[in-house]
């Protein structure tokens, strides 16, 4: 049965107008869809940025300035013997030098030598120089009831080591002044001499392991002295 024209149009019209409703929301709802999420990521970046801020002008900055002081401390050598050590070899050398030029014609050897070992490694070399005169000379002494008063002060520093490879510890080889006033037959005569003395370190403690006269050679020093 054929519907009127009236009908079929007024049917057209309904069918037109749902079509645009359905458009309508279908529009709406892509629109508000897309504001949510345009939102969420404005908050989420307005949240975000914050964080990153903070993270550079608090923890950051101080791990910044961390790994700095770590770099600066790590790139400072450490002395191999600080100052205070140093001085303490310096009274070892000094002492060792100036008793080994003290004595007089009641000297008797092993008193005399017991107490100039004890700052030594003593070790057969060390007690080999480590020694009255003897012979001829010591005779001429006693004759003329010698003495000989000795005086010694560090110049200056020529080598400071720390034997790694070989393990035998730090040392130190210094220049030493040393001065005696010789006494014989009633005559005073001055004499005056640069050393090179050596001390390594042995539990702690600093021991003369070795000296010569400057430029000389070599009296008493170890294999492991380093002079």
């Amino acid at each position: 049965m054929e519907l009127p024209a009236e009908n079929k149009r007024t049917a057209l019209l309904a069918l037109a107008v749902l079509g645009a409703l359905l458009i309508a929301v279908l529009t709406v709802f892509t629109v508000f869809n897309g504001d949510d999420g345009s939102e969420k990521s404005d908050e989420g970046g307005a949240s975000a940025a914050p964080t990153a801020t903070a993270g550079k002008g608090g923890s950051g900055a101080e791990d910044d300035q961390d790994t700095g002081a770590d770099d600066a401390k790590g790139g400072a050598a450490q002395p191999i013997v600080s100052s205070a050590e140093a001085a303490e070899a310096h009274e070892v050398m000094a002492r060792y030098m100036a008793g080994l030029t003290t004595y007089d014609h009641t000297s008797r050897p092993a008193a005399w030598t017991a107490p100039l070992l004890r700052l030594t490694t003593n070790d057969p070399r060390m007690k080999q120089v480590t020694a009255l005169p003897t012979g001829k000379e010591w005779a001429t002494c006693q004759v003329d009831r010698c003495s000989s008063k000795g005086a010694a002060v560090v110049v200056r520093d020529a080598l400071v080591s720390d034997d790694l490879v070989r393990d035998s510890g730090r040392s130190m080889s210094s220049l030493v002044k040393v001065t005696a006033q010789h006494t014989a037959g009633g005559e005073s005569t001055t004499e005056s001499n640069q050393w090179l003395v050596t001390v390594k370190e042995e539990d702690g403690q600093w021991l003369v392991s070795g000296f010569d006269v400057f430029g000389l050679g070599d009296v008493g020093a170890s294999d492991d002295s380093g002079v």
